[in-house]
């Protein structure tokens, strides 16, 4: 699975270069905004182009307090807006925002979200939200394209062919939730990085609960900076253990309704990682543990439900509409592949072409497969700069060495037998 790109120093390289990114995008915005990648960019498990990528805009003078938190603790009291959550008729990990206290300057797009409650205050409209946030068109420079909307995102595509989905978010502070997280006994992680986790707090997203007549002012409470920190301290182990577990979910299983997600599939990881003792996760386990996290997940799909590892109150499995037929197809694949044993793995198509691969090719092409990752990813941050990269020294080394790798690829996959005669076709399947 190192080879394949799963292992620890491409992972952390990954994580890296988009943090970097984050960084370099929040300075360009001068701090009125906070970029932040999510989901398995962020956790470092997907190379460039093998899945779109999750960002997070989040709004710095605005912040959204849990119920009996005093707004006086909010820092530069005068210029931040100030939100109250409301979660008293919203499902568990939801909440209605209603409007506390202007600043001295209130975002356009929060103003134009406003609703009235019926009472005479203001409450803020997620489904608004998301509409305005599409119409910002300065959050797009001339290589970017935006599509139509995508439930809570605002899809659009970098370069020709650099995809991703924007969520626009709002700071939350919510100290009892996390309160009652950090507090209960566990295995794992460690107090430091249950502190650690705890002081990046959690935002709410513009996503309401699916067919709840509140839906269209709802938000969802999220902790998508405490959980990459989550999935950045898992042990070896269990990373291979989430990548296997969403490898079934992709390969598989098949979800064509998003039924089963990456998202429920971490869950069962964190929850795996917390109840059981770190000495029992090292390499020779790992064939249990994926027999552990099958169970799990068939558990889930038979029940519909699963806890929400930040608020387990939260059933991630609510509202995942399985189809009973499906369901009972998905729990008999789920039971053939504990039954196989360690052969189950032979069913996902990456693991098996690397195990039938002949292992001095499969590491030659990984070799270049990754470097052409990291120079793509140097690129992106020096676009992110907003550096001139038609003089940029950095840029055009990148470019050199990026074409001489393609040409040792291409020379090598001409002796091999394949035909090729399009260096763009080969890199984009290199970045896949």
């Amino acid at each position: 699975m190192n080879v394949l790109g799963y292992g620890p120093h491409i992972r952390q390289a990954r994580i890296d270069a988009y943090k970097a990114w984050d960084r370099h995008m929040t300075a360009r915005k001068g701090g009125s905004l906070t970029w932040i990648t999510t989901g398995s960019k962020a956790e470092g498990l997907t190379s460039y182009r093998e899945s779109d990528r999750d960002l997070m805009c989040v709004r710095n003078n605005v912040i959204c307090l849990e119920e009996g938190v005093d707004s006086s603790i909010v820092p530069g009291e005068k210029t931040i807006n100030v939100f109250r959550s409301c979660s008293r008729i919203s499902y568990h990990g939801h909440c209605r925002l209603l409007l506390e206290r202007y600043g001295t300057d209130i975002p356009k797009v929060v103003y134009n979200a406003l609703c009235d409650d019926g009472y005479g205050s203001g409450l803020l409209s997620s489904d608004l939200y998301v509409n305005q946030i599409l119409n910002l068109k300065y959050m797009y420079d001339e290589r970017t394209v935006g599509h139509e909307r995508a439930g809570p995102s605002a899809p659009f595509t970098s370069n020709g062919t650099d995809h991703a989905d924007l969520v626009g978010a709002l700071h939350f502070k919510c100290p009892s939730i996390l309160t009652r997280w950090a507090t209960r006994p566990r295995n794992w992680p460690s107090p430091d990085v249950v502190q650690e986790v705890k002081s990046l707090g959690a935002f709410v997203s513009p996503v309401g609960v699916k067919g709840s007549d509140y839906e269209h002012v709802e938000w969802r409470m999220c902790f998508n900076t405490g959980e990459n920190v989550l999935v950045n301290n898992l042990h070896d182990t269990q990373v291979k253990l989430y990548v296997l577990l969403k490898m079934v979910k992709n390969d598989v299983l098949k979800p064509c309704k998003k039924e089963v997600t990456s998202f429920i599939v971490k869950n069962i990881v964190l929850w795996i990682a917390e109840n059981n003792p770190q000495s029992l996760f090292n390499e020779r386990s790992l064939f249990h543990w994926l027999h552990e996290g099958l169970y799990a997940l068939r558990v889930a799909i038979d029940t519909e439900e699963l806890p929400y590892y930040m608020i387990p109150e939260r059933n991630l499995m609510a509202a995942c509409a399985l189809e009973h037929e499906q369901k009972l197809s998905w729990i008999v694949t789920i039971n053939d592949m504990m039954t196989e044993g360690p052969r189950m793995i032979l069913r996902l198509p990456k693991i098996r072409q690397a195990i039938l691969a002949h292992p001095e090719p499969l590491r030659w092409y990984s070799g270049r497969k990754r470097e052409i990752e990291m120079l793509e990813l140097i690129f992106l941050n020096r676009l992110a700069l907003g550096i001139d990269v038609e003089t940029d020294v950095i840029t055009q080394a990148v470019k050199s060495r990026r074409v001489v790798i393609l040409r040792e690829v291409v020379m090598r996959m001409i002796m091999e037998g394949a035909r090729v005669n399009d260096l763009i076709n080969v890199m984009d399947s290199l970045l896949m």
